[in-house]
């Protein structure tokens, strides 16, 4: 026992059992290579890493429970797939040896979803890897974990319910809260706020209310509509590469005034058919 009555282990012999071949950092890793190609000394040096990783864990575990509560089935499809379909993206190629062909990663599970829905089962799901051979930034990662469900006999009013009711329980679930505070990137600080009902808001109605246009083409499939809404880009500086159809004008609009403007989760609907 120590002066304060506490015990001390006095060793009489010491095994390294793993040796560490480099100096650990002292204090953070702020590196951001570094980070994000070495995520164990991330998580070593840098306090609050490894709850990002506990929180994905815990969360992927909640919408398998909440889809196979609601008797959606879990399914596994191919990654190795003859034709890449689900999605337009550019898919990684490779060889298979022994059936000397071609195959691709898949850039999506979709296809082969749909085919367990047209075989009979109803609501099926996966949680799995998709692969697409494409740039790098930060909303985009040529491998990247995606949950796809598909619900036979519902329509997107069912699957907006649905999504608003899994999202709003699940980080009050993980959290203990509906409102979630992140930091931009100049540190600061924006709540979200995930309590039901989240906003539906019209597409062409904000359009128009960010625009300040009273109305526009009634027949967007014109040529005066495209017209119309590309003197409107030229005019509000919204760039938008060729081809300038009438549906990229749209949607380039509402990725300039729309979408910076929807902090808290809101649905954006009633696109136009074009």
């Amino acid at each position: 026992l120590t002066k304060t009555e506490e015990f001390s282990i006095i060793p009489c012999e010491i095994k390294l059992l793993s040796p560490c071949l480099h100096m650990l950092p002292k204090g953070k890793v702020k590196d951001t290579e570094i980070r994000y190609r070495q995520r164990y000394l991330d998580m070593i040096c840098n306090f609050g890493i490894r709850d990002k990783f506990l929180m994905r864990s815990k969360a992927i575990t909640y919408i398998r429970n909440y889809l196979i509560q609601r008797d959606f089935v879990e399914v596994e499809t191919p990654v190795l797939n003859m034709l890449a379909g689900g999605a337009s993206a550019k898919p990684f190629e490779t060889y298979h040896n022994a059936l000397k062909m071609n195959l691709s990663l898949r850039v999506a599970p979709e296809l082969w979803l749909k085919q367990c829905i047209i075989s009979g089962m109803d609501r099926v799901f996966e949680i799995g890897k998709n692969f697409r051979n494409e740039g790098i930034d930060q909303t985009h990662n040529p491998e990247f974990t995606a949950i796809e469900f598909y619900w036979a006999y519902a329509d997107y009013q069912d699957l907006m319910n649905l999504t608003e009711d899994l999202l709003s329980n699940l980080v009050k679930d993980l959290t203990g809260s509906h409102k979630v505070t992140i930091h931009d990137d100049e540190g600061k600080e924006i709540v979200i706020d995930f309590t039901p009902p989240f906003k539906r808001i019209s597409m062409m109605d904000a359009v128009k209310q960010h625009l300040g246009i009273d109305s526009y083409p009634e027949d967007l499939g014109s040529e005066e509509a495209r017209k119309f809404f590309d003197e409107q880009c030229v005019k509000n500086n919204i760039e938008c590469g060729a081809p300038r159809t009438t549906a990229r004008l749209i949607d380039k609009i509402a990725g300039e005034f729309i979408e910076p403007g929807m902090i808290n989760p809101t649905f954006l609907i009633e696109h136009p058919q074009i």
